[in-house]
């Protein structure tokens, strides 16, 4: 099948092509990842200006409702989040800039040691691989904090402006989403009965950041990830998707879809915080998802990780606890070491007791 081919496009094709061959392709992907047809789910939609409502009885429904929701779920949608849509329409327009330049050129600009990041140079087969491009930008470089930036981080500060093109939208998109992710991990932990400022001091802008995301069409669509079925190793995410579909969660051993609200952010409980996690002791969820590819039509989103430095030590506030405490530090390094050695993140199962 002919390629989507643009000087903006990277050669998934060309550097892969042993994934696309006919036997590549003879469909043990299906056999393994997609065994039934997936359905569209109604994810729980909570409105969270209660929270600021004065009533405490509306406050204390909601709490429970996100705590119920990162519990069953794993995944919840927020309305009424304190971000305004201009921004994030915003958002949406300036991102697309810097994935429109040459693909030498975004691979040329060294970005904090690959800032730039397409495909999966581990991947052996398409069940490891993502046809996707991405930049993750450090939030310390988006807020310009002089003293939050490491020294390797200068050459990448002075070409943010270039980068975004509109650096002020991207640096109120990602304040906005950063203070968004604080009110709802302090809700997350005040649901465990710990202090509500619990992630104040640990989850600084030196150590979170936000990922721009590109999806282009696919002609290999039915048979190719966007991006590979995997849990998100931070504390939470805020997801910010445009109006193509493709996002999949895993509820009850079956991938069930999303369906895109124009409305609503996503939230996405990550491994240091829950169900197979540390902080809750499996009280919360973070559940597997995944991105098909379109063969049509390109797909956006951007995404705000929480994570906190890499000295950070988790460990459970419940005993008797299933995992051993462990830094954030540590647990980096061995998904990093499990996803160049065996193609995939095995994620805390390392880390039980």
């Amino acid at each position: 099948m002919a390629a989507f081919w643009s000087p903006c496009e990277p050669p998934f094709q060309q550097r892969y092509s042993f994934l696309f061959s006919p036997a590549s392709q003879a469909g043990q992907w299906r056999k393994t990842h997609d065994a039934e047809m997936t359905k569209e789910c109604d994810l729980p939609l909570i409105d969270l200006s209660r929270l600021h409502c004065g009533d405490e009885k509306e406050r204390t429904a909601c709490v429970a409702e996100i705590g119920r929701a990162s519990s069953e779920w794993g995944f919840f949608q927020v309305v009424n989040h304190g971000i305004q849509s201009e921004l994030l329409q915003a958002v949406g327009r300036e991102q697309r800039k810097p994935f429109g330049a040459p693909f030498e050129e975004k691979t040329g600009q060294k970005f904090l040691n690959g800032s730039y990041r397409w495909g999966n140079p581990t991947a052996i087969s398409l069940a490891q691989f993502s046809w996707s491009e991405s930049f993750h930008l450090p939030l310390s470089v988006l807020a310009g904090d002089d003293h939050a930036c490491h020294e390797e981080l200068e050459p990448f500060r002075s070409q943010v402006a270039s980068f975004s093109y509109a650096p002020e939208v991207m640096r109120k998109a990602s304040t906005a989403m950063a203070d968004l992710a604080r009110i709802l991990a302090g809700v997350l932990a005040e649901n465990l009965g710990c202090r509500g400022d619990l992630f104040a001091d640990s989850c600084g802008e030196g150590s979170c950041f936000l990922r721009l995301n590109r999806y282009p069409p696919c002609p290999f669509s039915s048979d190719t990830f966007g991006l590979v079925p995997h849990t998100d190793s931070d504390f939470l995410t805020i997801l910010h998707q445009d109006h193509v579909g493709g996002l999949h969660l895993m509820k009850d051993t079956r991938w069930v879809s999303v369906k895109p609200n124009p409305e609503a952010l996503i939230v996405i409980i990550g491994d240091l915080f829950q169900a197979c996690l540390a902080w809750s002791n499996d009280l919360y969820k973070s559940v597997e998802h995944r991105v098909m590819t379109n063969g049509k039509v390109e797909r956006y989103s951007i995404a705000y990780f929480l994570c906190p430095s890499y000295e950070f030590t988790i460990g459970s506030y419940r005993k008797p606890s299933r995992y051993r405490n462990f830094t954030f530090g540590e647990f980096r390094k061995q998904v990093q070491e499990d996803v160049k050695k065996i193609g995939y993140k095995v994620g805390l199962s390392r880390f039980l007791a």
